[in-house]
């Protein structure tokens, strides 16, 4: 049985963020305004507990800018990876709780709905492009996005050369494998590797239990957005073991030692030139690029081709799992303090810069700005030609536990190859997700 939660045309959805800087000024809601600087009647504080580290100071900056505006204190606090959810619910359990908070789709909304305000008539949903951006309980709405991102297979073009090959000699997976094994065949010649290291410790395991575990799960039902089910067949788990073990065996470090690899191994190796693909999201371009590591036309991203369907009008992985909520619980004036904080990120000129241009955020807003994000550029020119973006059908995993009993099987065949391995995978895909689902629905 499947519930549909969230159906979104992602080509339409993306257009329409991408085009929202045209919509010109925005204007607050009376009493949204926030206070001029200095003013002793401003009321309230905000606490964000963000989800996202490579913004942490990003979102410290734009903070300060805010509080010696206005004079509302606004304290930033970024979870570690992969701990977000652990963090939130030690912080939930505190007096001085964070007054913003995210959930990452329908499922986790479930866990957090208790404690969203409903945002229906505030000044920042009113300023969303489309209320397929919004999450909703009955006919409150409890959430709202707050960027869109793509992710796929992060290409150094200049490394690609250098092995004889560009961006157009990948339309496949059969491409993808053929480069990526004929890099790794003269890897001592070429002086580097086809992909970075697939580590899997808690700060990188999430780019493949989750967002590489998209595929299979994206590809049972491609065309039914985002749902929530009680079960997966596992039908494409053969092409799930097809790109893992395209990544571990033509890779800069042997499969077994990528239990304790981490994400800044992986980036770090990039950075490097180690390795001419690395899988990430738009959200690594500014640390790509910072201090002229990378000029922007060094770059491109390539869908992460898996073998299945029309790959040749395959587009990025394309969605959001960021979606703020507001904390009911909090004493009214940081309820409002927050709300004016949220509405002045989205419209004014220095919040809608730092989203676009610090944070590299596409943003659903009316006020968004271009973001000079080639990643998202890529995602977006895709979507003009023609190429069907990949849904992020993950946000339907049933839980972290899931997440987690994936990422471990994966590290446990990637040390051991085998047929018995990979059903252990196979086990924590399709067993896990029934089990997992029945314990979070009971």
């Amino acid at each position: 049985m499947k519930k549909r939660v969230l159906s979104i045309i992602l080509a339409g959805v993306l257009a329409t963020s991408m085009l929202a800087g045209c919509g010109g000024k925005s204007s607050t809601d009376e009493g949204s305004k926030p206070a001029a600087s200095g003013d002793e009647t401003a009321k309230g504080s905000v606490y964000y507990l963000n989800f996202k580290p490579e913004q942490d100071g990003a979102w410290k900056d734009l903070a300060k800018v805010y509080t010696e505006k206005t004079g509302v204190q606004v304290d930033i606090v970024t979870a570690a990876s992969g701990e977000y959810e652990t963090t939130l619910m030690s912080e939930m359990g505190k007096s001085g709780a964070p007054t913003l908070f995210q959930v990452n789709g329908p499922v986790g909304l479930a866990n957090w709905k208790d404690y969203c305000y409903d945002l229906s008539g505030t000044g920042v949903y009113g300023e969303l492009t489309s209320d397929n951006f919004a999450l909703k309980s009955g006919d409150a709405v409890s959430a709202i996005a707050y960027c869109v991102e793509s992710y796929g297979i992060i290409t150094n073009k200049t490394l690609l050369e250098k092995a004889g090959y560009s961006v157009d000699d990948i339309k496949s997976f059969a491409d993808l494998k053929k480069v990526a094994e004929d890099i790794t065949a003269r890897s001592a010649e070429l002086g580097f590797s086809a992909f970075t290291s697939a580590g899997m410790d808690g700060s990188s395991d999430w780019r493949f239990k989750t967002h590489l575990a998209n595929l299979p799960i994206y590809f049972e039902h491609p065309e039914e957005g985002i749902v929530l089910t009680e079960t997966v067949e596992g039908k494409y788990l053969d092409n799930y073991r097809a790109i893992w073990d395209l990544y571990i065996n033509n890779s800069t470090c042997a499969p077994a030692d990528l239990a304790a690899k981490t994400g800044d191994d992986s980036r770090n190796e990039f950075l490097a030139g180690k390795a001419v693909f690395f899988q990430n999201g738009s959200w690594e371009f500014a640390n790509l690029t910072a201090d002229g590591a990378f000029k922007a036309d060094e770059l491109a991203m390539l869908p992460i081709y898996f073998g299945v369907g029309d790959e040749a009008n395959q587009g990025l992985c394309t969605g959001t799992e960021n979606y703020w909520c507001v904390n009911s619980t909090s004493d009214e004036d940081d309820i409002q303090a927050t709300l004016d904080f949220l509405n002045w990120c989205v419209t004014s000129e220095e919040g809608t810069k730092a989203m676009a241009e610090d944070m590299g955020f596409v943003i659903p807003f009316k006020a968004a700005i271009d973001s000079n994000n080639v990643f998202l550029k890529a995602g977006s020119d895709m979507i003009a030609e023609g190429k069907t973006p990949v849904a992020w059908s993950f946000l339907a995993i049933p839980s972290e536990e899931w997440k987690n009993g994936v990422g471990q099987a994966l590290t446990a065949y990637a040390a051991d190859q085998s047929d018995a391995n990979w059903e252990g995978v196979v086990s924590a895909f399709v067993d896990g997700w029934a089990s997992e689902y029945q314990l979070a629905n009971q």
